[in-house]
């Protein structure tokens, strides 16, 4: 049977470059003139000695490669893409696939009237293609447990302070019946002067449907950081977990919720 005819990736890529140079040549005459911009469009590349999600290591202690690219609209509509290098989904979810993960997300930011309050609330997926996690894994051997997943978020700021509630839709990371698992997170951004600011963290993971409630877990951090101004910062953050130690022991034997200082390098432009 013939196949349809489809675009050739050559074709597509400049149409997409077009996009992109015209939303920065547009933001950039926005700028020029003293106005708003209507969208911008930001980019981020960094790398981690040990890239760490709620306290768990995602690189088995490995450092991290990552990216992404940033939206925003004047009404307070967003959306980005955010890419990193991971080792978990074969080392602790017992895959043969599944080295990268491709973050999609978007919501709407902003501000209540009557109170000193500003509000996020948005949709993220956490793909790693073509991973076969599960098989053998953390689940009933032969199951297939996808690790990707699909969570919704809300957030509410107050000054420096910001409490954000995360739900997934579906499985979380692969663990079976895991529908509803809930993360609360608790910050504030405390600027110290001379471009240097402390980030206090504190959050608490519930997965539901585990044995013993094993998947539960609180991680606390605290992060310094430096902007040495043109985009560049510089992150140091120390991190710990009472996840326990056998439901999050990966098989090679590695706990992924061990105490650790994570060093950091983004630069945004």
């Amino acid at each position: 049977m013939t196949k349809p005819l489809q675009a050739s990736t050559s074709r597509r890529r400049p149409a997409v470059m077009l996009l992109g140079v015209g939303l920065l040549l547009a933001q950039m005459a926005a700028q020029a003139e003293g106005l708003e911009p209507e969208t911008t469009l930001s980019y981020n590349v960094g790398m981690l000695s040990d890239y760490r999600v709620r306290g768990i290591a995602q690189t088995s202690f490995k450092p991290a490669i990552q990216g992404g690219v940033d939206w925003a609209h004047r009404s307070g509509f967003y959306a980005g893409v955010f890419g990193s290098n991971v080792r978990w989904v074969k080392e602790f979810n017992g895959a043969t696939k599944g080295n990268t993960e491709v973050d999609f997300y978007g919501g709407f930011k902003g501000a209540m009237d009557e109170l000193p309050l500003t509000y996020d609330v948005g949709v993220i997926t956490y793909q790693y293609p073509g991973n076969n996690s599960g098989v053998g894994g953390k689940v009933p051997a032969g199951t297939f447990a996808n690790a990707s997943t699909v969570e919704i978020y809300g957030a509410v700021t107050y000054k420096i302070y910001t409490l954000k509630i995360n739900r997934s839709t579906g499985n979380f990371l692969g663990n079976l019946a895991s529908s509803g698992s809930l993360y609360i997170d608790l910050s504030a951004a405390v600027d110290l002067g001379n471009a240097f600011s402390l980030t206090p963290h504190i959050g608490r993971q519930t997965i539901p449907n585990q044995l013993d409630n094993t998947g539960n877990y609180t991680d606390m951090s605290l992060t310094l950081a430096k902007d040495f101004g043109n985009g560049l910062v510089a992150s140091a953050m120390a991190t710990r977990t009472n996840a326990d130690t056998v439901f999050y022991t990966d098989t090679n034997g590695r706990y992924l919720g061990k105490s650790a200082l994570v060093l950091g390098l983004k630069y945004n432009f």
